[in-house]
């Protein structure tokens, strides 16, 4: 039996066979690298972080010296210090007043501030003082945010670039690819195929023995002879990397005027912890031999996702928050956190993290949110935030590109916090229709009113509204399916499109009460108490009265929910002796189903109609409803030459609402309180007479016949069938002879 044919392998340089030097790194590592692989041990990534960003937007915007100490406020607290301030002792646990007395020469400068009322932020002198009327801005910071990604962006080769946005003001680079290139330039010797065309085959050694860090910070190995090793080829890419990412910073601090300070290591991880290791203005190299060096000397706690609760439980677990620690436990000890997290945590206090760089820089959503101190206690109240939130988000989607259909979202959220109650909601936004700030409002207040009217909504604490799923927008021509609207979208036109996506902490659901018999559980009390819910309630019916209309149908329609019930009118808000005002004004031409909300000056939610408020003539109101109307039922385009006329309706006065309606509603207006009357009857009856309740129940000695006798027909597929007695609210009722 022949032996197997022996296998050759080539290796590192070997002296007792006198062998040609060779790396430690293969051909197909060095492949790997060119497609920016996260397993190839020559990958380089470098995390550049900008020096107290916010500081230093305000000194570039004011033209200040660097070198002078200042602070970026936020009511009574400082959110950015810069470098100088620092060296007073500055940090940012202490109040304005508290840094002041440590340097006396500081400089503080309030962060922008939204105000209901303006269209956009804009800096103020006494911005602390307004804190309970004022929504801070971060605007400023996102605009020169993009700015200095762009530069990055344009220091770097467009095909090989590969950035992430991590933060407002820190972004990740992939180098791989790049360094790549590179080094097929420099060195001729990697050009070419590997030998026998073997990708294990090992890298011939590098050519010099020395490289040139400049004037980086060169983490140490922390070994005598550490330094005695020639360079290979992972030494070789990290100082390509230091020279590209030099290059950047330089882009940065030469076109804006802001310094960064960068990390450039194997990983992520590492990179982050470079780029912190010396600021400002500075890179910290990390070379794969000095890895354990580095990490055996820090505290774990400074690690991304070990310095919170999980941080907290290693350290009560083992004792210590050093990483040399944490290195003499077996697996085994560190899974007593779990065995994911375990695994994890071995592996990342070692210097191991494959996590990829994403290079998608578009946002993926945008929040403006705000803690009251006081907290608010009312619908309007909330609303009036909502307003400003709304003018944040919306000046932010015009950035993105809303307005000429590049990007836009597709759901609007809501977040509610009363106490230690959250409560969500969230809409999808009608794609199909311009995307405009009132349509944005209306979305918001109706999801507002839906946690109203589900009770327990103030004092609220906390309020945020926040888009996302934002898509690239449809810029050419498209079939005709690009004009319809399907699944959730079609439900949010023909409903109110709210979906229920609220989890409650430390307290039960509140258990949905059961109504019986009683019309006006479903409006609510009519007395002073319930302004708050009526509002709200309006808002919601007034909704989906609008969403409920169809091309054609007369927009006098009478006002009901989509249930078919007719809303109750509001009550009334007239002193006792006064008549309703209704002076010399021509009357609208639809009825004010909620004085309140008219009153507020609050708009209706339909996103694809443009409600105007009440300072609008009625003739321009039913200019734009007749010109809508026409839209939704003709694709011809609208002349301005058409005339359009007020009609003239005939109202009527109903005394017990205090509201005129159109003469069309009336009878059922009347049919609507005969109802509300006859159901307080009944249950006034039958608290004093049981028996009525329980007439249908049959009785000793009574049977079938007798109680068909009775004038009921039987109901039944046989003579001996049961018959139930008649239903509730039944008994009072009296029929004529011809009914």
């Amino acid at each position: 039996m022949s032996s197997p044919p022996p296998t050759f392998l080539s290796s590192p340089f070997d002296p007792s066979r006198g062998r040609t030097p060779k790396s430690r790194f293969t051909y197909k590592q060095l492949s790997q690298l060119k497609h920016n692989s996260t397993t190839t041990p020559l990958r380089v990534i470098a995390h550049i972080d900008l020096d107290a960003f916010y500081a230093q937007c305000e000194t570039v915007r004011l033209g200040l010296d660097p070198g002078l100490p200042l602070a970026v406020q936020q009511w009574q607290g400082l959110i950015a210090i810069n470098y100088p301030a620092r060296a007073s002792g500055l940090t940012r646990h202490i109040t304005a007043t508290e840094a002041l007395k440590l340097c006396p020469e500081l400089r503080m400068v309030h962060v922008a501030t939204w105000k209901e009322g303006e269209e956009t932020w804009a800096y103020r002198e006494d911005g602390e003082r307004d804190i309970a009327t004022q929504k801070v801005s971060l605007d400023p910071y996102r605009k020169e945010s993009r700015r200095i990604l762009k530069t990055i962006k344009e220091a770097l080769p467009k095909e090989t670039a590969r950035v992430e946005k991590a933060s407002i003001d820190e972004v990740f680079l992939d180098l791989g690819a790049h360094i790549h290139d590179i080094l097929l330039a420099r060195y001729q010797e990697l050009e070419g195929p590997p030998p026998y065309d073997d990708a294990s085959e090992f890298l011939p050694q590098v050519p010099s023995s020395v490289l040139d860090w400049g004037a980086d910070e060169v983490v140490g190995t922390g070994e005598e002879d550490g330094e005695v090793k020639d360079p290979d080829w992972d030494d070789v890419c990290m100082g390509i990397a230091c020279e590209i990412v030099r290059h950047v910073r330089g882009a940065v601090q030469e076109h804006l005027g802001y310094t960064c300070s960068a990390g450039i290591a194997r990983n992520k991880m590492l990179a982050k912890l470079g780029s912190g290791y010396k600021k400002p203005n500075q890179q910290t190299v990390i070379r794969n031999r000095a890895i354990a060096h580095f990490l055996g000397e820090m505290k774990f706690t400074k690690i991304r996702m070990l310095g919170g609760k999980l941080g907290d439980e290693v350290v009560a677990m083992f004792n210590s928050d050093k990483v040399a620690d944490l290195l003499e436990q077996p697996i085994e000890q560190l899974k007593r956190l779990g065995d994911d997290t375990g695994s994890w945590l071995y592996s990342i206090i070692r210097g191991e993290d494959t996590s990829d760089v994403n290079p998608r820089t578009q946002i993926k959503s945008m929040l403006s949110a705000k803690s009251f101190r006081p907290a608010i206690n009312s619908f309007e109240q909330g609303v009036r935030w909502l307003r400003i939130f709304v003018a944040d988000i919306f000046s932010r989607c015009v950035e993105e590109g809303v307005l000429e259909n590049k990007r836009r979202p597709k759901t609007i959220n809501l977040h509610h916090r009363q106490g230690s109650q959250t409560k969500s909601r969230s809409s999808p936004i009608p794609q199909g229709k311009p995307f405009s700030e009132q349509a944005l409002f209306d979305l918001a207040k109706n999801l507002l009113a839906h946690v109203v009217v589900d009770g327990r909504a103030w004092p609220c604490v906390n309020l945020s509204l926040s888009v996302g799923g934002f898509e690239d927008g449809i810029t050419n021509n498209h079939g005709i399916g690009g004009f319809l609207i399907r699944g959730d979208q079609a439900k949010a036109v023909l409903s109110t499109g709210i979906t229920r996506s609220s989890t409650e902490y430390g307290a039960p659901p509140a258990k949905r009460r059961r109504t019986k018999g009683n019309i006006a559980n479903f409006f609510g009390k009519r007395d002073g108490p319930k302004k708050d819910f009526d509002e709200a309630r309006m808002v919601l019916l007034a909704g989906r009265r609008e969403s409920m209309k169809m091309p054609g149908m007369d927009t006098d329609a009478e006002a009901e929910d989509d249930e078919g019930d007719a809303f109750e009118p509001p009550p009334d808000r007239h002193h006792e002796g006064e008549s309703p005002d209704t002076g010399d004004r021509p009357l609208s031409p639809h009825p004010r189903p909620c004085a309140t909300l008219v009153n507020c000056g609050l708009t209706f939610d339909k996103p694809s109609i443009h409600h105007t408020s009440t300072g609008t003539p009625p003739s321009a109101q039913m200019q734009t409803n007749s010109r809508l109307q026409n839209d939704m039922s003709t694709t011809e385009p609208i002349t301005e030459s058409v005339p359009l006329h007020q009609q003239t309706l005939n109202t009527y006065f109903c005394a017990q609402c205090n509201v005129r309606f159109p003469s069309s509603a009336k009878t059922e207006h009347e049919d609507f309180h005969y109802a509300m009357d006859l159901s307080k009857e009944m249950r006034q009856e039958s608290r004093k007479d049981p028996a009525i309740v329980n007439s249908g129940k049959n009785t000793p000695g009574q049977n079938t016949a007798g109680r068909r006798q009775g004038g009921l027909p039987g109901v039944g597929r046989g003579a001996s069938s049961t018959v139930r007695g008649p239903g509730k609210g039944q008994a009072k009722l009296r029929f004529g002879k011809g009914g």
